[in-house]
């Protein structure tokens, strides 16, 4: 039986870029959306393994929701056409509350997408201005509400935290708003990008400090649980087991398949991207002409560092399964230093950061590997 992988396709569009984003994208254009539509359609038509089972499909960006679901559906139909969507993959569409009509989710849905991915941000209107957003937060909760009309029953919201003047009185208004109407949370740090406006603004004066930033993110985890959702990576929440499948892929350090200007792929062992050009993708024949090594994948370290950032965290049998040569044992050593220090909980069978061990991921992992590295 043929492996599963999953496939990430690029939509590089938005309105307006917002002042902490890193990612790439440009104005959206009716044109160039157009000329992209038909380059993601040659690239599908080109991409390797035809036939093989794909069990999650993630339309990313950007802002998706913008190019219509007329083309997205035309994009998705060629997925279907090259590969092989198991019976039930995830299809996911990151969204804005400001580009979206029931009309068009209704089509979206019908068309085969099953989860969607809002980026709300914030349940303040305040907030929202400062992050750049074009939305209130009255217009983020009618967007969820017209998605589970339109069908969907696998909801997804972002909640930025450490943001400038943020308190968790904020969190307590988007867990109260939100909560009760979605299936998955995203609550993740801001993270202030070199280049962006941010940076340029040093809008780090108006951010939380390193001890109010943890005050913040375990007060998150712990509202998200009164509500049903429980943490399963360092950022994400789940009702019901209702995981993000194409994500835990990559913390999972399997296969997927990225196409469009800036998407990464991890494939037969190796790590390749797409360069941020959107032009150059435009004009190629044969996108996969673009596709850029970035050198080797898949090894115990990247597999430890990436299983780590998981709930579940690193299961010892499957460590031995996938890396029989690899030693545990200055692994196990240097977790029961962090144990010691609630940073990391293990037993026979696994090993696994706290939530504390979590505000310190980086440095926790790297203790921890760095013999392997």
């Amino acid at each position: 039986m043929k492996q599963s992988f999953g496939l990430y396709i690029h939509i590089p569009f938005c309105r307006s870029k917002c002042p902490y984003c890193d990612f790439y994208s440009v104005r959206y254009s009716d044109e160039q959306a157009e000329q992209y539509t038909q380059a993601l359609l040659r690239a599908l038509k080109q991409a390797p393994r035809k036939d093989q089972p794909v069990d999650s499909v993630y339309f990313g960006g950007g802002t998706p929701v913008l190019l219509g679901s007329a083309r997205l559906l035309a994009i998705l139909e060629q997925a279907k056409e090259q590969f092989s969507l198991t019976d039930d993959c995830e299809i996911t569409l990151e969204a804005n509350p400001a580009a979206m009509t029931l009309e068009e989710l209704r089509k979206l849905r019908e068309g085969g997408f099953n989860r969607i991915s809002i980026g709300v941000q914030s349940a303040v209107d305040q907030q929202l201005r400062t992050l750049g957003r074009l939305h209130t937060a009255a217009q983020a909760k009618e967007a969820v509400q017209l998605c589970r009309i339109a069908g969907f029953h696998n909801i997804s919201v972002d909640l930025m935290l450490a943001t400038p003047n943020q308190t968790e009185e904020s969190i307590q208004i988007f867990c109260q708003t939100f909560c009760p109407m979605v299936e998955h949370v995203s609550a993740y740090l801001l993270k202030i990008e070199e280049g962006t406006p941010f940076s340029r603004r040093q809008i780090e004066r108006f951010c939380p400090d390193e001890e109010k930033t943890a005050d913040l993110y375990l007060y998150a985890v712990r509202e998200l649980e009164k509500y049903g959702f429980s943490q399963y990576e360092i950022s994400n929440f789940a009702k019901n087991g209702r995981y993000s499948r194409h994500n835990v892929r990559y913390w999972d350090c399997s296969e997927y398949l990225g196409i469009g200007p800036a998407a990464h792929s991890f494939w037969n062992g190796e790590r390749r991207y797409f360069e941020r050009d959107l032009e150059s993708f435009l004009k190629a024949e044969n996108p996969w002409s673009l596709w850029l090594l970035d050198g080797k994948g898949g090894s115990f370290f990247e597999y430890a560092m990436l299983r780590l950032r998981l709930t579940e965290g690193l299961r010892f049998e499957d460590c031995a399964a996938r890396y029989p040569q690899v030693d545990l044992q200055p692994l196990k050593q240097q977790a029961e230093q962090l144990q010691k220090h609630g940073l990391a909980v293990m037993d026979e069978q696994h090993l696994a950061l706290t939530v504390e061990g979590f505000l310190v991921s980086n440095a926790a992992i790297w203790r921890l590997l760095e013999s392997y590295d």
